[in-house]
């Protein structure tokens, strides 16, 4: 048996999450999966906020830098030789940065920040542009479904920067079943929804499903739909292409840095006549395999062995290079 004193304690980790498992959105997903890769070699613990005064972590990884300001603030203040990751959310990069302070203060705090994707660069103050990672998500892939339907899926909440009228506008001008999965977290939208569903046959709102049976739907579909006016680096776009979906995607800074500049599968944001237009296009046999081709020349960067080494080597390298031994004392 070796002596107590010998056995070195695993460095603790903590993800502060202000979405959590009933919410099932994508920085939950982002939270749950870093748990697990960091889990063989880190102890890790998920939380909605840290606090002065809560088990002191090696290192923080926030999610959400207005969100989770407090958490950052507070680690910042009571570990300032601690290392700390933020990762930027959509409405982060695309909004809050620009106009709330606490989310422009995280910028500063955290020692590493991390892009779900290479387009948000462009939205960081140059001054904290070279603490900045791209870490793409991922999804373990789906076998493709020999029995797929024609339906158009499309998954987010109904919430405004996923624009789901737009989705709903153009079940009025295709044929096509256009089906629609997410939680109502807007009443106008739920509202907006079930009027939709009342006056065109050919479009469902079939509200929250589990992760499991969301997919599994999605990978049976013609296509998915992402109609955003915002997004970081959407969960649902790694879920399609992992699963050989092409995607309909708004032609928005975070769609591209997911699925590159030269992806054909692009509709103005907000214009339902562009998606309906596109949406029909898909089903003409050129335009569909060359969806298909390009989505599958994205799937590599989407690979959970891929996220889980660009995770690994951050983290490790911030603990490398932090300058507390485990065994500092500092104040709580």
């Amino acid at each position: 048996m070796p002596d107590s004193n010998q056995v070195q304690r695993k460095l603790r980790i903590v993800i502060a999450s202000p979405a959590l498992a009933q919410q099932n959105n994508g920085n939950w997903q982002t939270a749950s999966r870093w748990a697990g890769f960091l889990a063989d070699s880190y102890a890790v613990d998920i939380v909605p906020e840290w606090q002065s005064g809560d088990a002191a972590p090696d290192l923080l990884i926030a999610l959400h830098a207005r969100r989770s300001a407090p958490s950052l603030a507070a680690f910042t203040e009571a570990f300032a030789q601690r290392p700390s990751v933020l990762v930027l959310t959509g409405t982060d990069l695309y909004r809050d940065i620009a106009i709330d302070a606490s989310a422009a203060h995280s910028l500063e705090l955290a020692s590493a920040l991390v892009l779900l994707q290479p387009a948000g660069m462009a939205y960081l103050p140059e001054q904290v542009r070279a603490r900045a990672h791209v870490i793409y998500q991922s999804a373990e892939a789906l076998a493709h479904d020999p029995a797929r339907s024609r339906e158009i899926c499309m998954l987010g909440h109904l919430r405004d920067e996923k624009d789901p009228l737009t989705f709903m506008r153009a079940a009025s001008l295709v044929p096509h079943t256009l089906v629609h999965i997410g939680a109502a977290l807007d009443p106008a939208l739920e509202r907006a929804a079930r009027d939709t569903q009342a006056a065109q046959a050919n479009y469902h709102w079939l509200g929250a499903l589990p992760r499991e049976a969301a997919r599994a739907r999605l990978a049976r579909s013609h296509a998915m739909v992402i109609a955003s006016r915002m997004e970081g680096g959407a969960n649902v776009i790694i879920e399609a292409v992992t699963s050989g979906v092409p995607v309909l995607a708004s032609a928005i800074d975070g769609n591209r840095g997911m699925l590159g500049d030269d992806y054909a599968g692009y509709f103005a944001p907000g214009d339902a006549t562009a998606l309906a237009a596109l949406i029909a296009r898909s089903f003409e046999p050129g335009l569909y395999a060359r969806l298909q081709a390009q989505c599958a020349a994205r799937a590599r960067l989407f690979a959970p062995a891929a996220e889980k080494a660009a995770l690994r080597e951050l983290v490790d390298n911030l603990l490398h290079a932090s300058s507390h031994p485990t065994h500092r004392q500092e104040s709580p």
